[in-house]
């Protein structure tokens, strides 16, 4: 017996009911890839770069010159493209790319390969690729290295303002350097967050400052935010800078000046911080000293004895620092007899 269908209503819907079901049934299920999706990343600076490729697997085959043909461009993966992003931009092998995501390619030779790097970054696989929209190619030698069954990307020997995008897969190696503008994006940086809530307190214009200084750039802007910060709170620890700035411009008259002033109104644990951060920079003689005048203004207190015991051991006279160990741990809670005998441990060897 067959459908009655009562209406031309009940006609449109029945259609509409069968014609839907093939539409709904096509819908793919989310299934496992066998090529894996994966994602490596690495902070140079404030530069985030960012590498997502799938990754196959050698299974017994010939690689290099077979499933991968050599003179073809390559996806450099598999399925879509392995792509690689950068927070903020970069130069590679002297070409300088603006922030953004990009397609890589890879033109295998038998001696020299091509890292391509493409302004589309969408596509399927090298199928489309152009290279017509070509952001920047860089050559590399590949090197023997230890069998890999999945393809990896890594990024090598970070510094602070370069890395090393490595490919490795079944026995070959290749790497091409990135480069970061590290101190202009720093710098870039701070000027921006110096516009938001930073700006109201002294500790945001020190911090920039320290900066400059530190990184010996930008220092006639570096003296500029000092100044802000010393107008907001004049303390020790922003006299400190302005001074070092002032140092690194030449200006040793008026550096010694901010210095004395310092030291003059800075609590313990400003001095000795201060004595710490000389004890870096390798000014040993200079970190002793400011660490035995906290110890005149402060014989009641254990923690800068340490700090001096710590001077003289870095310079090499064991005798001051262990006299001035004990005299620390002769008045340190029970907590620190542990790391100071350790210290004093070391030195009697």
């Amino acid at each position: 017996m067959g459908i009655r269908v009562r209406s031309v209503a009940g006609v449109v819907a029945v259609f509409l009911a069968v014609a839907a079901a093939p539409a709904f049934a096509q819908v793919p299920l989310t299934l496992p890839v066998q090529s894996q999706r994966a994602t490596v990343s690495q902070t140079i600076g404030l530069t985030e770069i960012t590498l997502t490729y799938h990754r196959p697997a050698v299974k017994g085959r010939t690689i290099w010159g077979g499933l991968v043909p050599l003179g073809k461009v390559w996806r450099a993966g598999a399925n879509e493209n392995t792509t690689i992003s950068f927070s903020s931009p970069v130069t590679i092998d002297g070409q300088k790319l603006p922030a953004g995501t990009y397609g890589l390619h890879v033109l295998p030779a038998d001696h020299e390969w091509t890292f391509i790097l493409s302004t589309v970054s969408s596509a399927w696989g090298s199928f489309s690729y152009d290279e017509a929209e070509d952001a920047a190619r860089v050559n590399a030698t590949p090197q023997a290295a230890p069998f890999q069954e999945h393809l990896a990307y890594t990024l090598d020997d970070p510094g602070p303002d370069r890395v090393l995008v490595t490919l490795h897969w079944e026995k070959l190696r290749a790497s091409f350097p990135v480069q970061v503008q590290t101190n202009e994006v720093v710098l870039a940086s701070i000027r921006r967050e110096l516009r938001g809530l930073p700006r109201f307190g002294w500790q945001g214009w020190n911090q920039a400052a320290q900066f400059c200084l530190q990184n010996k750039v930008s220092l006639d802007e570096g003296l500029a935010w000092a100044d802000r910060s010393l107008a907001l709170n004049e303390n020790m620890t922003n006299l400190m800078t302005k001074a070092g700035l002032l140092e690194a411009k030449g200006d040793a008259a008026q550096s010694a000046t901010l210095r004395t002033k310092g030291l003059a109104i800075g609590t313990e644990v400003e001095v000795n911080q201060y004595g710490y951060q000389l004890l870096g920079q390798k000014k040993v003689d200079d970190a002793i000293a400011v660490f035995a005048k906290n110890v005149k203004d402060h014989p009641q207190s254990w923690n800068v004895y340490d700090s001096l015991a710590e001077g003289y051991a870095a310079k090499g006279d064991k005798a001051q620092a262990i006299a001035n160990y004990g005299k620390a741990r002769a008045m340190a809670p029970a907590a620190q007899f542990d790391r100071i005998d350790g210290e004093l441990a070391k030195l009697r060897k």
